[in-house]
């Protein structure tokens, strides 16, 4: 693939100097990273190192307290202001821990809910868009089914399925493969290596699963909770080999080391 010259053009995401907390207590402090297009890039780190944080922040959940979010170049820090929130919203998609599937609404109606309020697609033309976008995921024939019905595999791939509605250039995804036996995760890696294959999709992958960070990342950024921001970043099979005993330690699952 040929990566245009023009840093604007070269990324899909970029995180400049960007602090985020609760309140006055900060979280996350002047974290710095960009992702480019077509990438897979994970996101990992232990308990409470900020994680979900920055994914609220990245889906525009939790505004920075300082810094920018960039998408294609756009500043979307602050989602509230002129229009950005709709703009990104179509730009961008989410797959969520739990799915967030509506319970009382079918596969077929999960999928076509974006599609009808965050599109002009003529109404005739969703079933047959939700059709594609479940067999995209391996539930073609499943659209009638209400969430309560399916596996917890099934869950997330109808999940992926609702967040690919608008055709996003950028998919978010919290934990894709977290609750699932080994098996069916490895069924989630290979989809979403799938999708970004097939439609050029850029995706950031918050995850703490060792077999889907090395199976499906381009690039992985490990959090810190005492660093209050980032102390890795790379080729995770580079990092697991690192010089720095917290990023060896979560890489080989060990605990951490008792500081002196």
């Amino acid at each position: 693939m040929t990566t245009p010259t023009a840093p604007e053009d070269r990324y899909a995401l970029c995180v400049q100097n960007v602090s985020l907390g609760y309140g006055e207590k900060m979280i996350l402090e002047n974290i710095n990273f960009c992702v480019e297009h077509r990438q897979i890039v994970t996101v990992l780190g232990g308990s409470g190192c900020g994680k979900t944080t920055l994914m609220k922040g990245l889906v525009g959940l939790l505004e920075p307290a300082k810094g920018r979010f960039e998408v294609y170049g756009k500043d979307i820090s602050a989602l509230g202001q002129g229009g950005s929130f709709d703009w990104v919203r179509k730009r961008t998609g989410v797959l969520f821990q739990s799915g967030a599937l509506i319970g009382s609404l079918t596969l077929a109606e999960n999928v076509a809910l974006p599609i009808r309020e965050f599109s002009n697609v003529p109404g005739d033309m969703v079933e047959e868009i939700v059709g594609l976008k479940l067999a995209m995921v391996r539930l073609g024939g499943y659209g009638g089914y209400y969430p309560a019905e399916l596996s917890g595999g099934m869950k997330k791939r109808a999940g992926l399925a609702r967040a690919l509605a608008l055709d996003p250039n950028i998919l978010f995804c919290d934990e894709p493969t977290g609750g699932l036996d080994p098996i069916i995760a490895a069924q989630i890696d290979n989809l979403l290596l799938e999708l970004n294959h097939l439609l050029a999709i850029t995706m950031v992958v918050i995850t703490h699963d060792l077999p889907t960070i090395m199976a499906i990342s381009d690039r992985s950024i490990m959090l810190d909770a005492d660093a209050r921001g980032i102390i890795a970043s790379g080729a995770p099979q580079q990092m697991e080999n690192s010089s720095d005993p917290r990023v060896y330690d979560f890489f080989h699952r060990q605990a951490p080391r008792a500081r002196l």
